[in-house]
């Protein structure tokens, strides 16, 4: 967990470097700021946004949570922390019961399918982009939406997880704001399609971030 934490504090230093960063693990969300829950013993993204912002390197963060489950911990130690714009798009009726409120919280019928799910990111992410003026963004992208997740009851595909990926990267990248990535969850039945998934998220910011934007290409 602590050597997952520092992988988290160095995709944070390597996205405001380099505009996105991946890391092959971290999104401890369930952690509270005095004890753990849900296979999550310590809040690695909140860790990194602090010691940031300790630093003076930012003044404030957003936390765009995909994971099937709602970021209880999270959403608990940013509750009077205005710098800290927290979004959790998650199953409603899905672990845990109690859900701290994040400034944003979208909690999903069960069984949603792609095309809805992209549409209301789309409807959401546009307003958290152009309201809160951060400069960094955390990227949650559990892998546990996907329709044969053990712990998940929700309804996308690996091609329409890969899409939410993009979508995330698109807005952000035009917004020009960096962007430090953790996997989160993930319990497909075929542990392959865990693997899938997550490779995905790095495919799409490698292809998101290598592709020039409209600006470059009319140099």
């Amino acid at each position: 967990m602590w050597l997952c934490t520092g992988g988290t504090l160095l995709s944070a230093a390597l996205a405001m470097e380099h505009a996105v960063a991946v890391h092959l693990g971290g999104g401890f969300h369930h952690a509270f700021a005095d004890h753990g829950e849900g296979f999550c013993l310590i809040n690695d993204v909140a860790i990194a946004t602090a010691m940031l912002q300790r630093d003076n390197l930012i003044d404030k963060a957003t936390i765009i949570d995909l994971d099937v489950h709602h970021g209880n911990g999270t959403a608990a130690i940013f509750a009077d922390d205005p710098d800290v714009y927290t979004f959790s798009m998650h199953q409603e009726h899905n672990y845990p019961g109690w859900k701290p409120t994040s400034d944003l919280d979208v909690g999903l019928e069960d069984g949603i399918t792609d095309d809805r799910y992209h549409e209301l990111l789309e409807q959401h992410l546009r307003t958290i982009v152009n309201e809160h003026d951060a400069q960094i963004a955390f990227y949650l992208a559990g892998a546990d939406p996907y329709r044969e997740d053990q712990l998940g009851g929700l309804g996308l595909t690996i091609q329409g997880l890969r899409r939410r990926d993009e979508i995330v990267y698109e807005y952000l990248r035009a917004a020009g704001i960096p962007v430090a990535v953790t996997l989160a969850g993930g319990y497909a039945v075929n542990t392959d399609d865990t693997v899938e998934i997550h490779c995905n998220t790095l495919r799409a910011a490698r292809d998101t971030y290598l592709r020039p934007t409209a600006a470059m290409r009319r140099l």
